[in-house]
């Protein structure tokens, strides 16, 4: 026998050891126990070497034959058979793979073994349940339309928000429509193969209106033709109302920053100023187009507070400063400045500035209005004390007469002790009217608060002492000088302090004291004069700053604490009572430093000017 005639037999051996020994996949043969004969290196490599185990032992790690087996059918009948599976490998991972049953006949005809032939398939089953995962659960809506427009395929997100029909139109799935929408982007699409985006409205199966984002593709392999268009559309409705909300807020801070009476200047991180609103235009006189973008931020702000705005976490308020506008005028403002931040960075600053020019100015009208009501009040009184005056003179005259008629030197002499009584009263209730009512320029001086007021204290110490009344001086401390008249601060404190020892004594409790205090708080000085006297009712004490009256009967005119809250009020400053019958009374003079009158040359408190 030639070589040649022995190749067919050298062809079926290297078939039977070779061939399925080397092929790229599974091939066990099994016999009628379901044991292993033979594995390939293939079928090795996945589930171990298994040659003797039971199939179901090496595929499965199970103990029993499975209950769908295809190698018993195929022991049975003989036909082949083919089935997905899926089992467990050598590193116990799950595995997927597809099983071919063919039956091995012998020389009889009978059927001792069965072929297997596997194709593992994990991989290609992970990336297809990966890419259904991926295309059920994508955060947007996913459709698979077909060229008759027909939805074939939808995601998780299509069906919750519209509703599951499959095999309907997409114009009528998503547009509630009957026909095809005129501008589709998906029939595009599919007339020239390109990709096109459009934004649509759609409503979903509630009737809710929707806006979308539509982008449509070819779902094809590449430069092949396709049957179906892959449709994929982003929710963006809330953007849109957010959108216009932002869009409307805007308008809203625009229109607010537009018609602000109080000036707005702001700034970007670099100090550039970014916002000049109409009422800095008018507050600086100059206008936007000149400042923003062009100025420094830091020029339009209140002298000696720049470094604070810089370095400051907190806003920062003045209620009383100065700005200076473009002609170097000095302009009284109120303002509030910000450090804006975002994420702890710096963005910018912002200022608002209030214009107090015409508030100063209806300020010293106040003051001057306060004071010529205070005169309007005391004339309309004038009258009647000059009447009961009066009426003392003619008292006394009619006693003097009386004791003429009669030789009564002792009837003519009171007569004409009631007349000099009487006409002493009237010459110092005109004089004091006349100093009252003409008014004055404080003459102001740098004074110290507290000496003025321990002067007062040393003035009256003794007499107080001598009517049985303690007289206590109790500073707070030193305080800075001040623009004061040092005289008519004292003529205010003698005032009360007179007051309140003629008020210990009228009173029935023991123990009487008077306390002179002094302080500052918050730039405001501070003068309290406090007695334990009888005090005052709700309606004398309402009556004691505006009129002639008077609790000292023939003793008094009643203009000492009118002219002294004159005073007060030449000094920029509010003069109070808190009085309660049968426990004393405290005057309280308030003074802040910023309404005090200006020293000579201007320099001084505080921008108050004294009144002429």
């Amino acid at each position: 026998m030639t070589d040649e005639a022995n190749i067919p037999s050298q062809v079926n051996s290297w078939i039977a050891q070779q061939l399925i020994r080397h092929v790229p996949c599974n091939i066990v043969v099994l016999d009628r126990d379901f044991k292993i004969i033979m594995a390939n290196d293939n079928f090795v490599e996945m589930f171990g070497d298994v040659t003797g185990k039971h199939c179901f032992e090496a595929y499965k790690k199970r103990k029993k034959t499975c209950s769908d087996c295809m190698a018993v059918k195929t022991f049975e009948d003989g036909k082949p058979r083919i089935k997905d599976e899926s089992g467990i490998d050598k590193d116990n991972r799950q595995a997927h793979f597809v099983v071919q049953t063919a039956p091995v006949y012998n020389e009889v005809g009978e059927i001792r073994h069965i072929i297997e032939i596997s194709y593992d398939v994990t991989d290609a089953r992970n990336l297809q349940r990966q890419y259904n995962l991926l295309f059920e659960r994508v955060p947007c809506f996913v459709s698979i339309i077909d060229r008759d427009l027909k939805i074939v395929r939808t995601n998780e997100f299509v069906r919750k928000t519209f509703g599951d029909q499959t095999g309907e139109h997409c114009y009528k799935l998503y547009k509630l429509r009957s026909e095809m929408c005129e501008e589709c982007p998906a029939l595009k699409t599919f007339k020239d193969g390109r990709s096109y985006r459009t934004k649509q409205v759609s409503f979903d199966k509630e009737g809710k209106r929707t806006s979308l984002i539509v982008s449509t593709a070819p779902l094809s392999k590449s430069g092949e033709d396709f049957d179906h268009v892959i449709e994929m559309a982003i929710d963006v409705t809330k953007s849109e109302t957010l959108y216009e909300e932002l869009l409307s807020q805007r308008e809203f801070s625009a229109k607010l920053i537009e018609s602000a009476m109080d000036a707005l200047v702001a700034s970007d991180a670099s100090g550039k100023v970014n916002t000049f609103n109409p009422a800095a235009e008018k507050l600086f006189g100059v206008s936007a187009d000149a400042v923003i973008g062009k100025m420094d931020f830091w020029s339009f702000q209140p002298r000696g507070f720049v470094d604070e705005i810089k370095q400051g976490d907190k806003p920062i308020t003045a209620l009383d400063t100065v700005v200076t506008d473009q002609k170097g005028r000095e302009i009284p403002v109120r303002f509030s400045s910000t450090k804006i931040t975002k994420k702890e960075e710096v963005i910018g600053w912002s200022t608002f500035l209030q214009d107090l020019r015409a508030y100063k100015e209806l300020e010293k009208e106040n003051i001057e209005n306060e004071r010529l009501a205070s005169v309007g009040q005391t004339v309309a009184q004038l009258a009647h004390g000059i009447k009961n005056i009066l009426t003392g003179l003619q008292g006394g005259m009619y006693v003097i007469k009386s004791g003429i008629k009669r030789g009564s030197s002792e009837k003519t002499n009171k007569g004409w002790h009631m007349l000099e009584r009487n006409v002493s009263r009237i010459t110092d209730l005109v004089k004091g009217f006349l100093s009252f009512s003409k008014g004055h320029v404080p003459e102001v001086r740098m004074s110290d608060p507290v000496k003025i007021a321990e002067e007062v204290f040393e003035l009256y110490r003794d007499a107080a002492e001598k009517k049985g009344v303690e007289l206590r001086f109790e500073p707070a401390g030193p305080l800075d000088a001040a623009p004061l008249d040092a005289e008519d601060i004292h003529t205010c404190l003698e005032n009360l302090v007179s007051n309140a020892i003629d008020a210990c004594q009228v009173s029935d409790r023991g123990g009487q004291m008077v306390s002179i205090g002094v302080s500052e708080k918050e730039k405001v000085i501070l003068y309290e004069v406090a007695d334990t006297g009888r005090g005052m009712e709700y309606d004398i004490k309402n009556k004691v700053f505006t009129t002639f009256f008077t609790t000292k009967g023939l003793g008094g005119t009643g203009l000492g604490l009118m002219v002294t809250r004159k005073i007060v009020q030449e000094h920029g400053g509010k003069i109070n009572v808190e009085s309660k019958r049968g426990e004393g009374s405290v005057f309280r003079i308030r003074l802040p430093r910023k309404r005090l009158p200006s020293l000579p040359g201007g320099n001084g408190g505080g921008g108050v000017t004294a009144i002429k």
